[in-house]
Formats: structure tokens, sequence, C-alpha cells
């Protein structure tokens, strides 16, 4: 498995996968749906199957001396890498926004949501969504992705949407601020688990429907 995912890492990982992780610097954006940042780390990741695709990788990883499985689980394992590299880029961001520049005018007056564990945790359900949206169903064919992406961006920005609106919403603005932050950081825990729940669910299910297809 090890070295499965050093052949993702350092062959199969498009160049943009990594790129798009500076997405993860929209968190300090004032006036902006900062959430967008997290739809741009996935697009980034979507290259490496994109590209995996054109140079027919899944073919070429299941021909080595290694289980079918195997290769869906290195893949997760790539997806994950990203997701929690830019996870945790966005957590130090936010900390800074919430400590050194929390009375920053510009942020003090922000009408879109502002950076705080229940933003992290919005960012958690979005990538848990792509993997469960995109990622696990691409291993029904292992090329065809075109609808299970479109199907992501359309329930992302959805998201995205609720996102901006349930903190506008009366006894909900606790979301945008930094008070009740017990309660913010029981959201971000709970969100935690859904994204490992989601993404375990995926895997498990993707590797037993790949064993089963002829490439």
């Amino acid at each position: 498995m090890k070295s499965l995912l050093n052949k993702e890492l350092r062959l199969s990982a498009h160049i943009l996968s990594f790129l798009f992780l500076a997405f993860a610097l929209m968190t300090l954006i004032p006036g902006y749906p900062i959430l967008v940042g997290a739809f741009f780390v996935c697009l980034g990741i979507f290259q490496t199957f994109q590209g995996s695709r054109e140079n027919n990788d899944v073919l070429y990883t299941v021909l080595l001396p290694v289980e079918k499985g195997d290769a869906v689980r290195a893949r997760f394992l790539f997806v994950c890498f990203i997701q929690l590299a830019a996870f945790v880029l966005m957590g130090v961001l936010t900390a800074v926004r919430m400590t050194l520049w929390g009375d920053a005018a510009v942020y003090v007056s922000n009408p879109m949501m502002n950076s705080n564990p229940v933003y992290l945790g919005w960012v958690l359900l979005v990538f848990a969504l792509f993997n469960g949206i995109f990622v696990g169903p691409f291993y029904k064919t292992a090329y065809k992705f075109g609808k299970p992406f479109v199907t992501f961006i359309v329930v992302s920005f959805l998201v995205v949407a609720a996102a901006e609106t349930l903190h506008h919403i009366p006894g909900l603005t606790f979301l945008n601020g930094t008070e009740r932050l017990g309660t913010q950081i029981v959201i971000l825990a709970a969100a935690m688990g859904l994204y490992a729940l989601v993404t375990f669910l995926s895997c498990r299910r993707a590797v037993r429907v790949f064993e089963t297809i002829d490439l």
C-alpha cells in the first residue's frame, strides 16, 4: 500500500491537485463565499482523475502485482491526503483570522461567512460529498466521471448557498461569529465524524464494485 500511495503522489497525481491547495487561502477573503475554496480543492483532485483516465493509469495499476482493491484504497488515501492538507491550511488561517485579525473592520462587518470552527465543518462536508458522490461512484466503471462530477458541482454549491444563508436566520447567528465556541467545536467534531464515515463507506463500496468489473 505504501508503494501504491507513493505512485499516486509521484506518478499519477496531476500538478494542479497540489497547486489548487492555494485556494485554501480564500479563507482570508472578506465579503466572499469562502467555502468555494473547498470546491476548488476538489476540482484540483478531479484533474488527477481526468489525467489518470487519459493515461490509462487505472489499467496500468491493476496490471501491477497488487490487488485491485488496493488500487482503489491508494487513490482514496491520495484524495484524503490532499483534502486534509487543505483542511490543515484552512485551520491555521482560520486561527489567524479569529485571533490576530479578529478585530479587523473588514471581518467584523463581513456579511458573508466568517472563518470559524463551523466554517471548517462545512469544508469537511464538501470534502465528504466529493468522496461520496464522485470518488466512490467513479469506480463503477473506472473511466466515466462526467455525471458524478456534475452532480457534485450542483450539490456542493447548494451546500455553499445553505452555509451562506443559515447564519442570517435568527437564532443561528452564532454560526458566523466567535460566540458559543463550545457548540461550534461540537459541530466541527460531528463534521469530522461524518467525513470519516462517508469516506470509509464510499471506499469500501468502491473496492467491492471495482473488483467485479472487467477492465
